[in-house]
């Protein structure tokens, strides 16, 4: 079996990308295909023995799709697309629905007398088809991709538009016709059926255009992490050379403050290495000789010597990028129930239509009313309401979450919250307020403003959180007179004359200090994933600083809401076991997952879902981005990197746990609402596509005109917008 990718061009729905899975899902030799609408990407596992890449191109460009083999990573150039046809098309819209409508609904309304209905009939259909020209024009594509798809036998939400407005403006062309010698076909006029539609859809078309061209963007800032240049070290000398041109077996100098370019293994130095980027830690890793250090992480303050041990594709960045695109590939699209329908409902109603013309023209009718019920049958069976169910609420949904500070990528996004069983958080960042905090202090007092003097020379976070804790309590603290700094050990000062350690208990101990009597504080602390840093003065042992990165303050109040909506609360990170576990009591997590890195995370997502189900994934830091599009739903924290919100799909700009809850509300809220704007459309083409079939004609009862039709569908639509505009009262 192999597995290989493609480009699929031409797909603007979820119908499309079904029809494509389901036409080379049928090639024999085919074991699974995986469409994904948002990256345009086919992923095809199949035996080489039995289909090729040939039968691919042969069925998807049958089916009406473009495809290609080219899957060279390209940098994405996005293009703003022009908001011009969508303004234009609500403009030429809001106009012909004045014009139309209102003389119908307001008999004063301010109309020149020339387009006036009654006593210029031709004209007001005039001015009616040239305000709707110009709104079918700028939405050709729905006609040029839609009415090709139906003929295939593959329709879309574009084929459900195409039908529905053409058949609306092909009906109201022929009764403009008609009006020389029948002025009361001037209510049989529909143009604004067929505007409307087009203008609505084209709008939500267009932001969710905008919104999924975003979710490119997470890669390219995951390769920037990586720096360009390299400071390579050969024969006692410096040579700055292009990260590309080093090998396995190089040896790098990386000065403070520098990213390392690759993986690699110190061989000599130490210091302290932000891994951020891969563990979401806060806390930097202490790097010594033989210790790994990983490309794209950077080096605080020592100098370091490091042996290359991977480049290009088997580096870390470059396996969590590789990760971040099989995810996304692998994540298939929530199609939307109209979009499911499509490819009965359009073909039914079309056949009702034309044999419904037919047996009346078999039983005698002539030829005007047969193409009267064909109208009809097509007018009120215009899937208006039924297009606008989905796109209306998803619109209102995501506008309500817009104005709670919950950003949604797109409408197939909304629809699958509500299905979530598990959220799953990351713990530094998301859950704990990501940088180190000196939760508690044991010892003199009067210690503390000499460990902050000591510290002002270093830009270490615990010596950040011991400066801050001294300020906190107004403690005064002068420059140190002198000042070393022993990479992750600690550091040695004297100040005011006094000798003074601040660093590690080893530290202490190898410069003959007795820290004994702080040991039973020491393993308390560290029993609850706190670091520890002893001060001592003069040789003797002053105190004890607990650093931990803390939680926030809502985290606790966001984990107890999800649980009583249902939901299991579980903890992934990659801090260590016994920080992870101590949060994870603090705010009653289900289960807790520590020490994993990005890779791992994916993984341990696939678990969780087949355990509980649909899983959603809250994180903030670029080591989240593989885990964030594994995950059935990513949530990204607005405070969090520039990767994890691209790589998500929804994200809290509030930087507010609870907005996860609240999240799930909304959904839920926009999913019901949906379900009763979809029960309206079909009940309502139910029962009047018989009607206007003449059904109760043939008993003796009436027949619906078109123009009833069109009245009918024209308020379906209108309970439908209104049904959708509830939405804007709900509490989250």
């Amino acid at each position: 079996m192999k597995t290989q990718q493609y480009n699929v061009t031409g797909m603007s729905c979820a119908a499309c990308s079904s029809s494509v899975q389901r036409v080379v899902s049928r090639l024999n030799g085919v074991q699974s295909c995986d469409v994904n609408l948002i990256t345009g990407k086919m992923t095809v596992t199949f035996d080489e023995n039995a289909v090729s890449s040939a039968d691919f191109f042969r069925v998807v460009q049958k089916a009406g799709f473009g495809i290609t083999s080219d899957i060279v990573k390209k940098e994405v150039k996005q293009q703003k697309e022009s908001v011009a046809p969508i303004i234009v098309s609500l403009i030429f819209a809001a106009v012909l629905l004045y014009v139309s409508m209102g003389q119908m609904l307001f008999e004063n309304l301010p109309l020149p007398s020339l387009f006036n209905m009654n006593k210029n009939p031709y004209n007001f259909a005039l001015l009616q088809l040239l305000c709707c020209l110009p709104v079918l024009y700028v939405g050709r594509n729905f006609f040029i991709k839609g009415i090709p798809l139906l003929f295939k036998g593959h329709p879309n939400m574009d084929s459900l538009v195409a039908i529905g407005a053409g058949a609306s403006l092909i009906y109201s062309v022929v009764m403009t016709f008609t009006l020389s010698f029948n002025p009361h076909a001037v209510h049989n006029l529909y143009f604004e059926s067929s505007a409307v539609v087009v203008a609505l859809v084209m709008l939500g078309k267009f932001f969710e255009r905008r919104s999924k061209a975003k979710t490119a963007k997470a890669l390219e800032k995951l390769m920037e992490l990586a720096p360009d240049t390299a400071v390579l070290f050969k024969d006692g000398k410096e040579y700055e050379i292009p990260t590309a041109e080093i090998k396995v077996g190089d040896i790098l100098l990386i000065k403070a403050g520098a990213k390392i370019p690759l993986d690699s293994v110190v061989t000599d130095g130490e210091s302290s290495v932000n891994e951020a980027m891969l563990t979401g830690e806060s806390l930097p890793a202490d790097k010594r000789v033989g210790n790994k250090v990983f490309g794209g992480s950077v080096n605080l303050d020592g100098v370091l010597y490091v042996k290359v041990t991977h480049v290009g594709e088997d580096t870390t960045l470059s396996r969590i990028i590789k990760f971040v695109e099989e995810a996304q590939s692998k994540k298939a699209p929530i199609s939307k129930t109209a979009d499911k329908v499509a490819g009965v409902f359009v073909p039914v109603v079309i056949a009702i239509a034309l044999v419904a013309a037919v047996i009346w023209l078999v039983a005698g009718k002539d030829i005007a009313f047969a193409l009267k019920v064909f109208t009809a049958v097509l007018v009120i069976a215009c899937p208006c309401a039924l297009g606008l169910a989905t796109p209306t609420a998803i619109m209102v949904g995501t506008g309500l979450g817009a104005s709670n500070g919950i950003l949604i990528r797109n409408g197939e996004v909304l629809e699958v919250i509500h299905n979530v069983k598990a959220v799953v958080f990351d713990k530094t960042g998301t859950l704990t307020v990501g940088k180190p905090t000196v939760t508690d202090y044991v010892g003199n007092n009067s210690a503390i403003a000499v460990a902050a003097a000591c510290e002002i020379a270093s830009n270490h976070p615990l010596a950040l959180a011991v400066r801050e804790y001294a300020d906190s309590l107004g403690a005064a603290y002068a420059q140190p007179d002198e000042f070393k700094n022993i990479s992750g050990k600690g550091v040695l000062a004297t100040v005011d004359g006094n000798e003074v350690l601040v660093g590690k208990g080893a530290f202490l101990s190898d410069n003959g200090v007795d820290i004994t009597a702080f040991n039973e504080n020491a393993q308390k602390f560290a029993g609850e994933g706190k670091s520890v840093a002893y001060v001592a003065v003069n040789g003797r042992c002053e105190g004890l600083f607990a650093i931990a990165d803390t939680l926030k303050d809502n985290s606790l109040t966001a984990i107890q809401r999800l649980k009583k909506q249902g939901i299991k609360a579980v903890i992934l990170s990659g801090d260590n076991k016994m920080a992870a576990e101590y949060i994870g009591k603090k705010v009653e997590a289900d289960e807790v997952y520590a020490e994993v890195l990005p890779n791992g995370k994916a993984e341990i997502i696939k678990e969780i879902r087949q355990k509980y189900g649909t899983v959603m994934m809250v994180g903030d830091g670029i080591n989240d981005a593989v885990a964030l599009t594994e995950a059935d739903i990513g949530c990204a924290i607005g405070g969090g990197s520039d990767v994890a919100i691209e790589s998500a799909d929804i994200v809290l700009m509030r930087s507010d746990i609870c907005d996860v809850p609240r999240a799930i509300n909304l959904s839920r809220f926009t999913i019901r609402n949906i379900k009763q704007n979809l029960f309206w459309a079909f009940c309502y083409n139910t029962i009047c596509i018989p009607v206007a079939a003449g059904v109760l004609y043939a008993f003796g009862g009436p027949l619906l005109s078109p123009m009833l039709g069109g009245l009918a569908m024209s308020f379906s639509s209108v309970f439908v917008v209104g049904n959708a505009l509830r939405l804007r009262g709900k509490k989250l």
